[in-house]
């Protein structure tokens, strides 16, 4: 069992930045493959970035490429997003996931683990 918890969140004028962390419960963080997911009200929650076990192997949907950032500290159970550049539309609700096993899967249904969501509000 994983309990995951994020923070980070906020309000932030358009092109700034904001890092999410995810916290992380169990002694076998190393073998999980860590998500970001966004939803927005009325809409399916979509894949925005993923990280394998050892932080090599990073994936990114199209339209944060370049501007955010996955990463990993698995000495301390962390994940995090640094987003850069932030657009009106990044605005949402983002959540942390994890999966066991190497794949990084882009689906939701294939990640066991949530958080309970971080908002991140971008103004005009």
């Amino acid at each position: 069992q994983v309990q995951l918890v994020e923070s980070g969140g906020g309000l932030v004028q358009a092109g700034g930045s904001l890092r999410l962390s995810c916290a992380a419960s169990g002694r076998t963080f190393s073998s999980y493959v860590m998500g970001w997911f966004r939803q927005a009200p009325g809409k399916e929650r979509e894949f925005v970035s993923a990280i394998s076990g050892s932080g090599e192997r990073t994936y990114y949907t199209d339209s944060v490429k370049g501007r955010f950032t996955i990463s990993r500290d698995n000495a301390k159970n962390l994940v995090f997003l640094q987003m850069n550049s932030l657009k009106p539309e990044d605005t949402t609700v983002y959540y942390c996931a994890a999966r066991q096993g190497t794949f990084l899967s882009v689906e939701t249904r294939r990640f066991v683990y949530w958080g309970q969501g971080t908002q991140v509000t971008v103004s005009s």
